[in-house]
């Protein structure tokens, strides 16, 4: 990325990455093989608690689904951030998401574009990505949406 970094374009748009949301259970946030990094599922925990339980298409309306997305994806780029640096991301390479859907809910992508819009503003090019919006029955603590991330780093 030229003279500008990852970091100063968060700051430019007033976006400040939250800290690392703890992990769950037995694993790490992300982790680095060669030149790419693997997050963990990232739920949407602000401040050390899941904002909002349920599914999308009942308890959850897809525009707060979408929301939900977006803060996944902040606490993925997090993840990243406190493995190798934000400014190390060369590129993302692909967003899963999963997203806790009512019976005859369809609209998991629309949902999972609250991640993919925040990576195109953030990262422009450099972040169009490969991508899954799958629809489940049930996420970790009732959660409505799960977001993960592979990065290519340099």
């Amino acid at each position: 990325m030229s003279a500008e970094t990852w970091s100063s374009r968060l700051a430019e748009q007033g976006i400040k990455l939250p800290d690392v949301a703890k992990p769950l259970a037995a694993y790490v946030p992300a982790v680095r093989t060669g030149n790419l990094v693997y997050t963990a599922g990232q739920l949407p925990i602000v401040g050390g608690q899941l904002t909002v339980t349920g599914k999308v298409g009942t308890d959850v309306t897809p525009e707060v689904g979408k929301t939900l997305a977006r803060v996944c994806a902040l606490n993925a780029l997090a993840a990243v951030d406190s493995l190798v640096g934000i400014d190390a991301i060369a590129r993302v390479v692909k967003v899963v998401g999963f997203v806790a859907s009512a019976p005859g809910f369809n609209g998991q992508p629309g949902v999972v574009n609250g991640a993919s819009d925040l990576f195109g503003e953030v990262f422009g090019e450099a972040g169009a990505h490969a991508r899954s919006a799958v629809g489940v029955s049930e996420l970790p603590l009732n959660a409505p949406v799960e977001v993960e991330l592979i990065v290519e780093v340099t």
